[in-house]
Formats: C-alpha cells, sequence, structure tokens
C-alpha cells in the first residue's frame, strides 16, 4: 500500500474537511450554547472558561479577545499561584490537570456569582481536573457548556474517580470533531502528526459568540463586545465597559 505523503497541504485538506463537518454537523449545539451565553449576559452574568493544557487556548480565544465578549474571565492551573499562593514549582507537575482535588480550588479562587456559566474545554474530556470542575460547577447551579471531542472521549478511559467524562455533566456538547488522538496525518512506521482541536474549537466558539450577538441584537441590547485596544479609542471604549464588572473578570494573568 501507498502511503500517503504528509505535507502542509494535506494538512490543509484534513483541516478544511474538519471545519466543514464541524460548521456543518453543529448547527443546533451551536445555537444552544448561544442561548445560554444571551441569556447569561442578559442576566448580568459572566462567561467563565476554563481549559488545560492546548485547551486553555480556547479559554484564551472566549475571554479578553477583540470582537469578543467583555464580561468573560478565564480559569487557568496557574490561578493557583498567582490567586492562591501555591509556589511556582507546583505547575511543573504534569499531573496537574489530572488531580480532581484542583477543580475546586480553582472555583473558589474564581468565585463566581450565581449567574455566571461556564465553558470548559478539554479534547480528551477525560482527565480528572476538567471532570471534576464540571461536577462541581453543575453541584453551583451553572450552565455548563462542553467543547470536546466525541471520538476521543468514546475510546479513552476517564481518570476521573468517578469513571466521568466532561460531556456527562455538559447541558450543551459542541463536538470538536478531532479524532482519536487529535492529530491527522498517518506516519509511515505507525501514529499521526498535525491536531485539529484547536482549529475546529475556534470555529465553535466564534460561531456560537457571532449566534449569541445576534440574539442580543434581536432583544434590543447592545451586546458588550471588546474593541482592539490597538485601533483609536480601543482602550477607552473597553476600560468604559470593564468597569461594569470590576471584580468579577479578571485580566492579564
Amino acid at each position: 500500500m501507498t502511503h500517503k505523503p504528509i505535507s502542509a497541504a494535506a494538512f490543509t485538506a484534513a483541516a478544511l474537511a474538519s471545519l466543514r463537518r464541524v460548521a456543518e454537523g453543529q448547527r443546533a449545539e451551536v445555537d444552544a450554547a448561544a442561548r445560554v451565553f444571551a441569556d447569561a449576559l442578559d442576566g448580568d452574568g459572566v462567561i467563565q472558561a476554563f481549559g488545560t493544557g492546548h485547551s486553555e487556548s480556547l479559554a484564551t480565544e472566549i475571554a479578553g479577545r477583540a470582537g469578543g465578549f467583555v464580561p468573560t474571565n478565564k480559569i487557568a492551573l496557574r490561578d493557583l499561584v498567582i490567586y492562591g499562593g501555591e509556589p511556582p514549582a507546583l505547575l511543573a507537575d504534569a499531573r496537574l490537570e489530572r488531580d480532581p482535588g484542583t477543580a475546586r480550588r480553582l472555583y473558589e479562587l474564581a468565585a463566581p456569582h450565581p449567574r455566571d456559566v461556564f465553558v470548559i474545554a478539554s479534547n480528551s474530556g477525560i482527565n480528572g481536573c476538567v471532570v471534576e470542575m464540571a461536577a462541581v460547577v453543575k453541584e453551583h447551579g451553572h450552565p455548563l457548556v462542553a467543547i470536546t471531542s466525541l471520538a476521543h472521549g468514546a475510546r479513552a478511559e476517564s481518570r476521573h474517580p468517578s469513571g466521568g467524562r466532561l460531556a456527562d455533566h455538559a447541558d450543551v456538547v459542541l463536538d470538536n470533531g478531532a479524532p482519536f488522538g487529535d492529530s491527522v496525518l498517518a506516519l509511515p512506521g505507525g501514529g499521526t502528526a498535525c491536531a485539529v482541536s484547536s482549529i475546529t474549537g475556534a470555529l465553535l466558539v466564534q460561531q456560537v459568540v457571532a449566534e449569541a450577538v445576534r440574539l442580543l441584537l434581536e432583544r434590543g441590547a447592545t451586546p458588550p463586545v471588546y474593541l482592539s485596544a490597538n485601533i483609536p479609542d480601543g482602550d477607552e471604549h473597553n476600560a468604559a465597559l470593564e468597569a461594569r464588572y470590576a471584580g468579577r473578570i479578571r485580566r492579564g494573568a
């Protein structure tokens, strides 16, 4: 059997195919997640975003970026050090994202309001910290949107004591369409290279933001959206909106 060549073009083709499948196959889920966002913002809620490892990039895609919503907050493992007083050496422990015990402390440090909603991103959806965070979020009655790979989660054993997965706790599950193992180009000696979950996850996030903006406009509300800080009056616009959520959103960490 002739092995398919690995190249930038091959990855581009695979990534575009994944993007099309996600864009067309998650419309109902995107609409549902957008309603969660819009309802929270209508009710003075903040969108709390959490992810570990490379999934932290999806939390960054949600929180504090140009074109996105101002009332958003990113929760990250480093919060244990920055806000929780833990020694920096803690972050060198590769097992941290697998430890369920870190989730409750992170939730406490974020101090979310009852009206806040959560988005938790995890490609595998199996690590102890994200599964426990999802459980804690639901214990406190927050709506939860999960961004994960259902294909990976179905084949991977949970690392949470309950045996559960992130998707088990979510009110809305956005499937990023990534295959088991995430990467899409088969290597001649076995294994795969070049992951797609960050790309498809970012598409889902921006689709949800777009639909939530549409819903807010239909309701007669002005969407609280960031301008780029690198355009005239961007800083002033953003500071005025951030002041409404003083003490509830953290920036710069």
